[in-house]
This record gives C-alpha cells, structure tokens and sequence, in this order.
C-alpha cells in the first residue's frame, strides 16, 4: 500500500489516508545495537469516524468499536514490515466488527432414540444399584 493510498477493507468500508495517524518508537525485546539505532516500532491511530463505505457497515463499526482504535506492532526489525502489520490487523479489526451478528441458536428437542438411550442408561444404573443392597438389616 502506498502511503497516500485509502485503506480499503474487504467488506467494503473505506479509511482514508489523511484518517492514518502513524507513530514510529524504538521496539523493546532483544536486537542488539540495531534495536538502539532503528525506530522499527509502528502505532497506527485511527478515528473510527472517518471510516466510510455502506451506511449498515458503518453503524455495525462505530457502535462495535470505541471512538479510536489503536494498533501497535513490533515484531518484525522492518519499520515498513511492521507498518504492514498495522494496516493488516486494522482491516481484521473494522471486518470482524462490520460482520453481522450471530443469529441467536434455535432451541431444538432430544431426539427420540437420544431420549430412549438416555432412559435405559437410568434404568440400567437403577438395576446395578438394587442389585447391591441387602434386606437383611
């Protein structure tokens, strides 16, 4: 992706350039002189506002997510890599939010053989335990 280039998701939903808010720091962990010299770490900051695209998907964005979203990586000793990996974990982020809820599960009976195997089981432990007792108390 070209910096001057709108982020565009697959669902469809649009983030402008001008929206990206791009942070660079020095990554922690080990790296030797290379993590003390390179600021290889990248925070993208986005307002969820600015996102554009179908009216429904919008919706579904901002009231799934707070006003901004922040991604943060540094995993990788590449600035450029890293701020690959932002822009992929943002489009994960505002997808799983546009997706539509999860139709709530239809409750449904046993089965008739379920229901016949789970009497028999009952009758069965019944049996094994009567079997055990003595009357002569």
């Amino acid at each position: 992706m070209k910096p001057d280039e709108d982020l565009r998701t697959t669902s469809g939903l649009v983030v402008p350039s001008a929206a990206l808010q791009w942070s660079f720091a020095r990554s922690g962990g080990a790296g030797g002189q290379h993590i003390n010299k390179t600021s290889s770490k990248a925070t993208l900051t986005v307002a969820i506002n600015e996102i554009t695209g179908p009216e429904v998907l919008v919706r579904r964005v901002t009231t799934a997510l707070s006003i901004k979203v922040r991604v943060t990586n540094q995993t990788s000793r590449s600035q450029w890599r890293n701020r690959q990996f932002c822009l992929t974990q943002l489009k994960e982020i505002i997808d799983n939010a546009a997706k539509p809820p999860t139709p709530d599960r239809r409750k449904s009976k046993p089965t008739r053989a379920s229901v016949k195997r789970r009497l028999e089981g009952k009758r069965h432990a019944s049996k094994k335990k009567e079997s055990r007792r003595t009357n002569d108390w």
